[in-house]
């Protein structure tokens, strides 16, 4: 899968201004139903909160990827957010979390597909500590992408 394709300039947010979790999904989310990758904001959430529920996905690294199939989505797509500051997250090393991947992800087989796809594209890069290190100094969109790219 061509991240190139899936990375959207109108879903990634830098200095994203939310105070915690729940205000960080809420930020992502809108930016999700805004582009037209989702059509039901409340559906959406309490599908991403119900994978939550399962698991941590705070990853570690400062990194969270939350996730969850859902019916409310309408176009695959990874909302990215870079924190102003860490939050509270839980996470595989107990640190607090700076930058945020929400996966928008279709219910359906196609899209479970492509979930794994991109999940696995994305860890790829994550594991790489000079991409993360790339990542937390990040000072605009392009930043972001070209580290993916």
């Amino acid at each position: 899968m061509d991240l190139s394709k899936i990375l959207d300039d109108k879903i990634i947010c830098i200095d994203m201004p939310a105070e915690n979790k729940d205000e960080s999904i809420t930020l992502l989310s809108e930016k999700l139903k805004n582009a037209g990758y989702i059509d039901n904001l409340e559906s959406f959430k309490k599908d991403i909160y119900y994978r939550e529920s399962l698991g941590k996905t705070g990853i570690g690294n400062y990194i969270a990827i939350p996730h969850g199939k859902s019916d409310s989505v309408k176009k695959v797509g990874i909302a990215i957010g870079k924190l102003e500051h860490e939050i509270e997250w839980e996470t595989l090393d107990d640190k607090g979390v700076k930058i945020i991947f929400l996966f928008a992800v279709g219910s359906n087989n196609e899209s479970a597909e492509k979930h794994l796809m991109l999940l696995a594209e994305v860890a790829s890069k994550l594991g790489d500590d000079d991409a993360v290190k790339k990542l937390l100094e990040a000072k605009s969109v392009d930043d972001i992408k070209n580290i993916f790219i």
